[in-house]
């Protein structure tokens, strides 16, 4: 018995005859019954019963078809097995992620490392945006993955994330700047110079979004892509930095005080990115998996 003469059988009881089964596999009609009844003779049992019009499974042959499809979708998923591993061997993988992360929040760098120490075939890429230009990005198929900052508002109905960290959003003053108190409502922030990522950028959409359901308009002041230097301008009594959260060493080491935000909270999503609605290249899948990992524990 032959694989090939069980993708024959099952050709002729899916088409219902001889004549559309042999177009269908691209053979010759006498060849194909040959093929089927040199099957039936090993078995030692007819599989078909062959009408004037219609060829139909007899009852050992019904009994034989659903072993028949099970065999053929076994060889399927092993040659999709070899597919994968051989486009693990060739493929590529584009990653983007938001300013910064790459340096400060994550080890991005010893994740692309390590993948590429496994996989040395695969061509790997890194760009760093804003979360906006990102995400359109995804859309276009110019990136695989990306990393980003969530906004709040709903993205394509083709994206997937998964949330690999969140932070509250607080305001930074100058150390020695005269502060009542250590919290600060989001509505108190009206009228203060601020100081916060550029526009496109996750924390940027979720504040804004927070500041429109309080009503006001925040004054932007200064716009810098990395946090570290939004904090330093703060430290100098330029305005107030709303940043990520930051503990209290970090904090006098920046020379800033450190204002939580109230009424309400908000808090910044970083996730990962990517098209649910098409299929993921080999490489896609294995460095997104180790990326999930690395980026949940901060390994």
């Amino acid at each position: 018995m032959e694989l090939r003469q069980l993708r024959y059988f099952v050709t002729v009881v899916d088409e219902g005859g001889f004549t559309r089964a042999a177009q269908r596999l691209h053979l010759s009609q006498p060849g194909l019954s040959a093929q089927l009844k040199q099957l039936e003779r090993e078995l030692g049992q007819r599989l078909l019963d062959r009408g004037a019009r219609t060829v139909t499974p007899t009852e050992v042959g019904r009994a034989v078809l659903d072993h028949a499809r099970a065999a053929l979708a076994a060889v399927d998923r092993i040659d999709q097995t070899v597919q994968e591993f051989s486009g693990l061997l060739r493929g590529r993988v584009r990653l983007g992620a938001i300013s910064g992360a790459a340096a400060d929040e994550f080890d991005i760098a010893g994740v692309l490392a390590g993948f590429h120490h496994d996989h040395p075939g695969v061509a790997i890429s890194l760009t760093e945006d804003t979360s906006e230009r990102m995400l359109a990005a995804l859309d276009r198929d110019d990136l695989d993955l990306a990393l980003v900052g969530l906004t709040g508002a709903e993205l394509g109905p083709g994206i997937a994330t998964d949330v690999v960290l969140e932070t509250p959003l607080v305001a930074a003053v100058a150390a020695e700047a005269d502060e009542p108190a250590d919290t600060i409502t989001l509505r108190a922030l009206t009228g203060r110079r601020l100081i916060c990522l550029p526009r496109g950028t996750g924390l940027r959409g979720i504040f804004e979004r927070s500041c429109a359901a309080a009503r006001f308009v925040p004054e932007i002041a200064f716009e810098a892509a990395a946090p570290p230097l939004l904090l330093e301008l703060a430290a100098r009594g330029l305005g107030t930095a709303v940043v990520p959260a930051l503990g209290a060493e970090e904090a006098a080491g920046f020379g800033v005080r450190v204002l939580s935000i109230v009424e309400p909270a908000i808090r910044g999503r970083l996730a990962l990115a990517w098209r649910a609605d098409r299929p993921l290249t080999p490489a896609a899948k294995v460095l997104l998996g180790q990326l999930r990992i690395a980026l949940r524990t901060g390994t």
